[in-house]
């Protein structure tokens, strides 16, 4: 019986955010398991000139504060992505503000940017980077709720966070924050892409990190034409699909289904996946993507791969099954690559397509 067995009950005893707050206090202050074994050499892949030891990411909203950047790729992952960060601190939502769905293994939240901003975000990457990180590092970039003018946020976040970063996410498709969502329209998608790469030129030159936009699993398919021709056209680095979603499957069952706010986990997989695979077809596989809803095992980050993922996010499969799983989720991935015959990673990346 692992550690976790006995202590996620226990934590599945206090409401979810006090969970959360509990679980980040002891990863800051060293309490979180080590994982000392080697990474396959199969799991690993080159994006963007940077090598990512696996593909198995920490998905942002985990850890908005990069408090605990080393203790989660101590974890086993391949990369983090903290964040999303505000310009500005603010406290976020009312609360409650995140449910489990503990019979669906999925979470609602609407927690609407809680973060301290940043300044503080830019303190605690600042001592991270003051050592070489066992893995690589994403800094996700939101906007305060009351901006009026969402392009200077993004703005600010990049000056003042991309040095920081292996590569940077504009996030536009949290569904907590008023009208974020709007800025997926082309006109409005293709303006903030064009500001934010002038900035990071203009701030970093030949060292501004690969910029990721970060879209939401609800799009039309108009708007997921839109996104993926602005994409080809800016040369856009990279997207992240997807954020949470505001529908509710009808084969939910827990209580709190009806809650207002984003739906993540196994109830998220199939529609992530499906909208995954759309702009791996309408990019042509010309845009590294990540993959990010409802993982849980190697077979869900093999299917997103094989949908089109270069790499794979997950977060709310570890409310349910802990941290051991990212290891297990590396070693049912390798299988699976060498079962069906694929030599490297990349070579897996979009097989679904063939």
């Amino acid at each position: 019986m692992n550690s976790y067995q006995i202590l996620g009950p226990l934590l599945r005893l206090l409401n979810p955010e006090q969970a959360h707050d509990l679980t980040l206090w002891a990863m800051a202050r060293g309490l979180a398991p080590r994982v000392a074994s080697e990474n396959d050499p199969l799991l690993s892949i080159d994006l963007w000139g940077r090598s990512f030891r696996n593909p198995i990411g920490l998905a942002a909203g985990f850890d908005k504060n990069a408090a605990v950047v080393g203790p989660a790729l101590g974890l086993g992952f391949g990369f983090v992505e903290i964040g999303s960060v505000t310009p500005r601190p603010q406290p976020g939502n009312p609360k409650p503000r995140i449910f489990r769905l503990s019979e669906d293994r999925g979470v609602i939240n609407r927690l609407g940017f809680n973060n301290l901003g940043v300044e503080a975000a830019a303190r605690n990457l600042r001592k991270w980077r003051a050592a070489p990180l066992p893995g690589l590092l994403g800094v996700n970039l939101g906007k305060n709720k009351d901006t009026g003018e969402a392009v200077t946020d993004y703005l600010a976040g990049a000056a003042a966070l991309g040095g920081f970063a292996d590569y940077l996410v504009i996030n536009v498709s949290s569904p907590n924050t008023p009208g974020l969502r709007a800025l997926q329209g082309r006109a409005e998608v293709d303006r903030l892409i064009s500001a934010v790469q002038a900035a990071l030129q203009e701030n970093f030159a030949e060292k501004a990190p690969p910029l990721i936009l970060k879209v939401a699993p609800d799009l039309t398919e108009d708007d997921r034409q839109d996104i993926a021709q602005v994409a080809l056209e800016r040369d856009l680095d990279g997207l992240t699909v997807s954020n949470t979603t505001i529908t509710r499957p009808e084969s939910l069952t827990a209580d709190d289904r009806s809650e207002t706010g984003g739906l993540s986990g196994r109830p998220l997989f199939d529609l992530s996946t499906r909208v995954l695979g759309d702009f791996y077809r309408l990019t042509g596989g010309r845009i590294p993507l990540i993959g990010v809803g409802g993982v849980g095992s190697g077979a869900d980050a093999y299917a997103k791969i094989r949908a089109g993922a270069s790499l794979v996010q997950l977060y709310s499969a570890l409310v349910y099954e802990g941290p051991d799983l990212v290891e297990l989720i590396k070693r049912e991935l390798a299988r699976l690559l060498r079962r069906d015959g694929f030599e490297t990673l990349k070579d897996a990346v979009g097989a679904a397509h063939r």
